[in-house]
């Protein structure tokens, strides 16, 4: 395999991607990342799916997909098709499940709804998203996010790629906005477990590493 498909999480695009995409095509990998629709504030989880699915077909050839955050919720529910999965500080759920049941449905302070809570955005994020990042990625990531439906972490998923699909875990242990006990209990529905001293960021903070988990999912 040589194919990898990137998939951001919440209020992130394709672009949060670009060092770790860099790191891959240097070594002659097909590395390409997507947006997801429910970060236009509007579209849901299987908008989102869809977008996986399609992305997948146009590879045309067994992928490794990688979920950041929210984006493990998008690969469950739209990689069945995928060689292998691995999991970035990402929300790793069953079937039945959403991010909102995962999080008993009390968003944390740093994440701020619109007046008809049709979407929320993340504030200080340059403490909880971006907290082992430079000073100047950070804000320039930050300038960058937008607003995610409530929708899309509000539907619970239909389907757990994860069951069928080879899958990776990787436990960022300085993430202030997915616990990393979460995530070390989330980690025990995958086959390998990798741990990074990272915040919830690690494309911009260590992006090497991240490049050389994937590698090891390829």
């Amino acid at each position: 395999m040589s194919a990898v498909l990137l998939v951001p999480g919440s209020w992130h695009g394709a672009w949060c991607w670009k060092a770790v995409i860099d790191r891959l095509a240097a070594t002659g990998v097909d590395a390409r990342a997507i947006d997801l629709p429910s970060n236009d504030g509007a579209s849901g989880l299987a908008d989102d799916a869809a977008a996986v699915r399609a992305a997948l077909a146009a590879i045309g050839e067994p992928a490794v997909v990688v979920g950041h955050s929210y984006g493990g919720i998008a690969i469950s529910e739209g990689a069945a098709e995928a060689a292998g999965l691995v999991y970035l500080c990402a929300f790793m759920l069953d079937e039945g499940e959403s991010l909102l049941d995962a999080m008993r449905h009390e968003l944390p302070d740093w994440i701020e709804l619109d007046p008809e809570a049709t979407s929320h955005l993340a504030t200080r994020t340059e403490d909880v998203l971006y907290a082992d990042c430079p000073p100047d990625v950070a804000v320039a990531a930050s300038a960058r996010l937008t607003r995610q439906s409530v929708a899309a972490i509000g539907t619970p998923q239909s389907a757990a790629a994860w069951k069928t699909v080879p899958s990776t875990y990787v436990v960022c242990e300085q993430d202030r906005a997915v616990p990393p006990p979460a995530q070390a209990a989330m980690s025990a529905r995958a086959g390998t477990v990798h741990r990074l001293p990272a915040s919830h960021s690690p494309f911009f903070s260590r992006p090497d590493e991240v490049a050389e988990i994937v590698h090891a999912a390829l």
